[in-house]
């Protein structure tokens, strides 16, 4: 089956072939990669199986058409990353593939951690707790796994009320900064709001990526219902005041209730 979809990007590829999809690069088309990751994402969360399987080839089709790209340069590309990927799984499982004995999931983590830090050593990095988490990662997400890696060691604050305080003298810190209008001093103390409360979330057990998605995605719901009570008045929201606009804002969520 993945075989044919090689045959379909080969013919795409091919100098006969389209001319848009011969046009592109792996960094031409790594922004449609991310675009196809959240909407599996969506999918998902939507729970309907129809979707997530047609996303999910979405996205198959994407790393493919991606990987053959490097397999013009270099025949062989794809066998080989499906082989580090295999040989990876199988190195990081020793307690499945090999004799190491593994109480629970920590244990797992633990010997995960281990291998990652000798792999690193291998490629001649320096080892580190906090790994190799993607910069290109939502700074969201990426402050939370973050201070998740960070915990291990425990370099983390005892509990929830530990980062609600530090949370409290960050808001301070940033007041201080608008007080002052530092443009540079307020981002960097909004930064560290923000990153305090990714970890307030984790402490929390909530993924605050998860959070601020389904935030907006309740925002979002809310205005475009806003905005469809306003036309039923026949009345332009361009022209409609801030008092009536919180007005409806407020009778949408009753509704929801």
């Amino acid at each position: 089956m993945i075989e044919g979809l090689i045959e379909i990007i080969e013919r795409l590829r091919a100098p006969d072939g389209c001319p848009w999809d011969r046009e592109q690069t792996p960094k031409s088309v790594k922004k449609y990669l991310i675009e196809e990751v959240y909407e599996l994402v969506d999918a998902v969360d939507e729970g309907i199986d129809e979707e997530v399987e047609e996303e999910l080839g979405d996205l198959l089709f994407m790393i493919l058409f991606i990987g053959y790209m490097y397999e013009e340069k270099r025949r062989g590309f794809l066998k080989g990353a499906i082989r580090r990927a295999r040989d990876k799984m199988i190195r990081r499982h020793p307690h499945i593939f090999g004799d190491t004995k593994v109480e629970n999931s920590q244990d797992v983590k633990a010997n995960w951690q281990t291998i990652k830090e000798k792999e690193a050593k291998k490629k001649g990095k320096s080892p580190s707790v906090l790994g190799e988490i993607p910069r290109s990662l939502p700074a969201l997400q990426r402050a939370y796994r973050l201070g998740e890696r960070a915990s291990r060691v425990g370099f983390d604050w005892e509990g929830p009320e530990g980062v609600q305080k530090k949370l409290d003298e960050e808001m301070d810190e940033l007041k201080e900064a608008m007080g002052e209008g530092d443009g540079k001093a307020i981002k960097r103390e909004l930064g560290d709001v923000l990153f305090t409360m990714a970890n307030l979330a984790r402490h929390l057990g909530i993924n605050p990526e998860d959070a601020l998605y389904h935030a907006t995605r309740r925002f979002e719901e809310r205005f475009k219902r806003m905005e469809e009570a306003l036309r039923k008045r026949g009345e332009d929201i361009f022209k409609t005041s801030l008092e009536v606009m919180d007005e409806l804002w407020d009778e949408v969520k009753e509704g929801e209730q």
